[in-house]
């Protein structure tokens, strides 16, 4: 086992010093930033013509934006980076705090200060004097002050552009509305930052700032190789879809408001149409989930009600805008069951997408007449395993992409398997340096041979002439032997945000975060979220 220096001590990995603790948004503000609490002042109670309470922070509290700085995975992963490579502790925590702590983060650039997280001197401990400003997390205050990129240009990799010379009270924070003179001397008397409408945080480059990431690849000798790792595209996989310029992240991830709504209690006769709800729905149940359980203990500023509208608001995302399966016809002769299973992504970039943890699957389940068990694949286990899933049972292996399959340790799984220079499989981000395995579904209208190798299709899926852009078409040939009919066949696509080798191979280093985080999974089950189901009867 391997133990992370930098979290030795008495420093948490998490603010967890007084519980329970209370869940009001904290307010705290300095020359460059505001908690949402400063901003809630205003934009609470407001509601659209529908009823429904749409003020941003009642919705951006309990997702994963708002809680970025306390994801207890994520702080796992950074913890399991720095016990790997202690000597690269400083770049490795300064390019994590980059969109995770971006206030505390960018606070410390401007004052030509190292951005920590850990330790005494970290983020995390709430005797630093930033520490409220980082686990506020993707605040108001960060994504309204990201300036449009020049030249048709798209930010990546935490190039947030922020303006960190213009003086406090004269900081300009974006909104796609416009404001007039008594609005904007409002806000700026209420938060110290003046409104100016721009449309560039409607576009899909926003997002790209924070989820389109580039990460130096570390070689085996410990040093950087001078190659960047992709560790997520969506933003690169939308571009080559067929959504480019017809829809954008947030017409995807944030739910429209219905009717004319009111942007601030203080100014309730103006009213603006076509306002986003701050839902920034994903598909992170299990995480969300786990900060709803642990909440107290990881110092969340949310309540039950607030997480079941982010849970609510994510499971409907995934269940209504990823992806659907069908079943063609089935036919059974001489013992032989044979279909089709077709897989439509609906979504506007790979599914599942993102951070390289998630994958989704196929569960087919075929029952004869009495009901009894005749083939299984993907079946899932309590703590998160796939039955039959190489990479479950071997973290050196993985399951490769199937065009048939024919015995139930055979699985589909969408996903995208990292690899170290040398072709080992891995699930340390800094060690890897592209990917060995990537079948995860396309977008619609993706051409499988273009030549970005960023977001390449890797693997046996590369020569499958039915996994193209928008579907994949696996064929199910089963030997039932005497098997009584009619054969009932479920197919379930299933989903999950952190796959079980990662979970396991953090169990491989000692430090308090991921201590912390496997004793929350273990207490957990770690279930996957049916995305699509389909039933089909072989007479």
């Amino acid at each position: 086992m391997v133990t992370a220096a930098a979290e030795t001590g008495t420093a948490a990995a998490t603010p967890a010093s007084a519980l329970p603790r209370s869940r009001e948004l904290t307010a705290d503000q300095n020359d460059f930033f505001a908690t949402a609490a400063t901003c809630d002042a205003c934009h609470r109670n407001l509601r659209d013509e529908n009823g429904q309470d749409i003020s941003p922070a009642r919705h951006w509290r309990a997702t994963m934006m708002g809680n970025a700085a306390r994801d207890p995975y994520y702080l796992a992963s950074v913890s399991m980076e720095l016990a790997a490579e202690p000597e690269l502790s400083d770049a490795i925590e300064h390019t994590c705090s980059t969109c995770h702590m971006p206030m505390a983060h960018f606070s410390d650039t401007a004052a030509g200060s190292a951005s920590l997280m850990f330790g005494a001197e970290g983020y995390l401990s709430p005797e630093h004097p930033l520490h409220a400003l980082a686990m506020d997390g993707v605040s108001c205050a960060v994504c309204h002050q990201i300036p449009a990129a020049e030249g048709g240009a798209f930010r990546n990799s935490g190039d947030l552009g922020f303006d960190l010379s213009t003086p406090r009270g004269e900081r300009t924070l974006f909104g796609t509305f416009p404001m007039d003179e008594v609005s904007v001397m409002i806000m700026r008397a209420g938060s110290g930052f003046t409104p100016q409408q721009s449309q560039h945080i409607r576009q899909a480059a926003f997002c790209a700032a924070c989820h389109e990431l580039y990460i130096p690849t570390i070689g085996a000798d410990h040093e950087p190789t001078g190659t960047f790792f992709p560790e997520q595209t969506p933003f690169r996989e939308w571009m080559h879809s067929d959504y480019a310029g017809q829809e954008t992240c947030q017409s995807c991830h944030m739910t429209p408001a219905a009717g004319n709504i009111s942007l601030s209690n203080m100014t309730p006769e103006k009213t603006y149409a076509h306002f986003s709800i701050h839902t920034f729905q994903g598909g992170n149940v299990f995480v969300l989930s786990m900060l709803q359980k642990f909440g107290d203990e990881l110092g969340v500023e949310s309540e039950d009600e607030h997480f079941q509208l982010a849970i609510a608001s994510t499971l409907e995302n995934l269940q209504q805008n990823t992806a659907v399966v069908t079943v063609g016809q089935p036919q059974y002769a001489d013992g032989t069951l044979t279909f089709d299973v077709t897989v439509v992504n609906k979504a506007g970039h790979k599914f599942p997408t993102s951070f390289p943890s998630r994958r989704a699957w196929l569960h087919v389940l075929v029952t004869d007449a009495s009901g009894q068990t005749v083939f299984e694949s993907g079946a899932v286990l309590p703590d998160g395993q796939i039955v039959g899933n190489a990479n479950d049972e071997d973290p050196l292996a993985y399951e490769p992409h199937y065009t048939r399959i024919t015995a139930p340790d055979q699985v589909q799984i969408y996903e995208d398997i990292m690899q170290l220079p040398d072709g080992t499989v891995t699930t340390m981000q800094m060690h890897a340096s592209g990917y060995t395995k990537d079948n995860r579904l396309l977008p619609m209208g993706f051409d499988k041979h273009q030549d970005d190798p960023y977001i390449a299709v890797l693997g046996a899926a590369l020569d499958d002439a039915d996994f193209i852009g928008g579907q994949d078409t696996v064929s199910y040939q089963i030997e039932t032997a005497d098997a009584a009919g009619p054969l009932t066949i479920r197919v379930e696509l299933l989903y999950q945000a952190v796959g079980y080798r990662w979970v396991e191979n953090l169990r491989d280093y000692e430090t308090d975060a991921i201590a912390r985080f496997t004793g929350y999974y273990d207490a957990m089950e770690n279930q996957p979220v049916l995305v699509d189901s389909v039933t089909a009867t072989a007479p």
